[in-house]
């Protein structure tokens, strides 16, 4: 029997895998890709659940496509809460899942535990990188890391926001003050420093401390929309106009609160993360831009590789070079969006892929 990283009776056992997993679903047509109809590529979200219209979301969208095109078996567990964790990772190794891939941050300590107690199964994590004892990036040889630098995409966004805000004022806030959150918030802030050092213009950024890169506006969870609409409704009230939320399913809260706000007459909009919440979000004619992680893609190539027995520990690291990492298209909002501030972003994306202008941040990947 596989090992775990926390104890379980068999009767738990048997019980969890029937109760979270289900009845595994009925083999796909194969590829002739060898060895793909015996590979079960395998996922657990973190606590939004797979319908956050965000970076979960996405991951699963990648998983199915393996699903699909490669013919592989898949299995997808979701987590309400952080308890779930280690559960979800025990029951989908009692499933035979050769490659068990985690979403987010939270999910660090428990993926690493497990990958270390059993190093015949090839894990993968989402957004964040595998933890050794000493609480740093650690590196296995049956760990991937799948890591993206958000702040170029979201320096773009921020750049685009201050210089279509009509009040000067723009905002975001995150779920959880994790790395991986606060790299899209000090990539826009930076975005809209750059903006004011170009133009002369002071739009100033609620939710961010611009001073130390540190401090601001967090939920302290991925589930709370609630508390995701009153921070935005501060922010409004604040002389906000354009706002980033970097929450999961906790940006359902700045959407309703948008929504409300414009069919009074407003004209704010939301800059989405993870995926473009044009299409995704079911909001789109509020949707000004969005910050993208081609997550798919990554999940895909990675289950790809390794049911082909080409996993590799090196990590993959999203950019804009690699187009692992981008800024949407403006959609409703091109006509709004002023022409010399496209041109000059797409002067600013150039010399972000060239190297020449440094947009790094203390919470990138490495």
């Amino acid at each position: 029997m596989k090992k775990a990283c926390s104890a379980m009776t068999l009767g738990a056992a048997v019980a969890l895998v029937l109760a979270a997993c289900g009845t595994p679903p009925a083999q796909r047509p194969t590829r002739n890709l060898e060895g793909a109809k015996d590979f079960t590529a395998c996922m657990l979200s973190d606590e939004g659940g797979f319908d956050d219209h965000s970076f979960n979301e996405s991951g699963k969208k990648g998983l199915d496509r393996a699903g699909k095109e490669l013919g592989v078996k898949t299995i997808a567990v979701q987590s309400e809460n952080s308890a779930d964790y280690a559960t979800n990772i025990y029951a989908l190794i009692q499933q035979n899942c050769k490659l068990v891939i985690g979403v987010g941050f939270n999910i660090a300590a428990d993926l690493t535990e497990s990958a270390k107690a059993n190093p015949d199964i090839q894990f993968a994590l989402i957004d964040a990188s595998f933890i050794g004892a000493d609480g740093k990036p650690a590196t296995l040889p049956n760990t991937k890391p799948l890591l993206f630098k958000t702040a170029e995409a979201a320096y773009l966004a921020g750049y685009a926001a201050a210089g279509t805000s009509r009040t000067g004022v723009v905002g975001t806030y995150g779920g959880k003050p994790l790395p991986t959150v606060q790299i899209f918030m000090d990539g826009f802030a930076k975005g809209v420093a750059r903006y004011n050092q170009d133009t002369g213009a002071q739009v100033q950024v609620k939710g961010w401390d611009t001073t130390t890169g540190k401090g601001g506006s967090f939920v302290g969870n991925f589930t709370d929309a609630a508390k995701g609409q009153a921070i935005t409704e501060q922010f409004i009230s604040q002389g906000a106009d354009i706002i980033m939320p970097v929450a999961g399913p906790v940006g359902q809260g700045t959407l309703s609160s948008v929504r409300q706000k414009n069919d009074a007459g407003g004209t704010n909009a939301v800059i989405w993360v993870d995926s473009d919440g044009y299409t995704s979000s079911g909001d789109g004619s509020i949707i000004m831009t969005s910050v993208v992680k081609e997550i798919g893609n990554s999940v895909f190539d990675t289950v790809k590789n390794a049911s082909e027995g080409r996993f590799s520990s090196e990590p993959y690291i999203g950019t804009l070079k690699n187009n692992g990492v981008a800024a949407a298209p403006f959609h409703d909002f091109d006509s709004r969006v002023p022409a010399p501030v496209k041109a000059r972003l797409e002067e600013l994306r150039g010399q972000i892929i060239d190297g020449s202008l440094d947009v790094s941040t203390p919470y990138d990947p490495s």
